[in-house]
C-alpha cells in the first residue's frame, strides 16, 4: 500500500491537475464552448491542412461520438468543414475554416503562450525532469486503473486512508468527498 507521503502526494499532485483543468474549463466556456470543442479547436488550429478524425479523437482523448458531435457544432457555426478522406473513405478529414480559425486564434494562442511561459519559469532541468515524472506517474495510473488487480490489496479503512499528513496550507489535509464519492 502506499505510503502516508505518497498518497499526500498524490492528493496534492491531483488537486493541481484539477485546478489546471478547471481553469482550462473556465477559459472555453469564457469564449462560448465546452471543454472538449476547445480540446477539438485547439488540435485543429495546430493543424492547417486538417487531420483525421481519429487523428482528433487520439489527440483530444474524445470518443469518436464525441468528436464527431463537436465537428458537426461547428460546422454548423461555419468554424469547421469535413471532407471524405480519400485513403480511408470511412473517416473524414476536418479542418477549421477561416472564419474559424480566426475565431479560434486568440483563444488558443492565449492558452498556448501561457503553456510555454509557464513552462519556461523552470530551468532546463527542471522541465526535462517535470516531463519525465509526469510522464512515468500517468503511464503508471494509466496501467494501475486498467488492470486494477496489479493494485495492493487495501490495509485500511477508507475513513483511515484518507486521512492525510500536514500539507502546507495551499491544500486541505483530509481528502474530499469529490475524489473518493464511492467511499461514502
Amino acid at each position: 500500500m502506499a505510503s502516508r507521503l505518497a498518497r499526500h502526494n498524490a492528493y496534492v499532485y491531483c488537486a493541481l491537475r484539477d485546478r489546471q483543468y478547471a481553469r482550462y474549463d473556465r477559459h472555453a466556456k469564457d469564449n462560448g464552448i465546452s471543454m472538449r470543442e476547445f480540446l477539438v479547436v485547439n488540435v485543429l488550429f495546430y493543424a492547417p491542412d486538417g487531420m483525421s478524425q481519429s487523428e482528433v479523437c487520439a489527440r483530444t482523448f474524445n470518443s469518436r461520438q464525441t468528436v464527431s458531435l463537436v465537428v458537426k457544432r461547428l460546422e454548423a457555426r461555419g468554424f469547421a468543414s469535413s471532407a471524405p478522406n480519400p485513403d480511408d473513405r470511412r473517416n473524414s478529414i476536418v479542418s477549421l475554416t477561416d472564419a474559424g480559425r480566426a475565431w479560434a486564434h486568440e483563444m488558443v494562442r492565449t492558452v498556448t503562450r501561457a503553456e510555454d511561459e509557464a513552462m519556461a519559469r523552470l530551468t532546463e532541468r527542471e522541465q526535462e525532469q517535470f516531463v519525465s515524472l509526469s510522464r512515468r506517474f500517468t503511464e503508471a495510473l494509466i496501467e494501475l486503473i486498467d488492470d486494477p488487480a496489479k493494485l495492493p490489496a487495501e490495509d485500511a479503512s477508507p475513513a483511515e486512508a484518507d486521512e492525510l499528513p500536514p500539507g502546507d496550507g495551499a491544500f486541505p489535509t483530509k481528502r474530499g468527498t469529490r475524489r473518493h464519492e464511492e467511499d461514502a
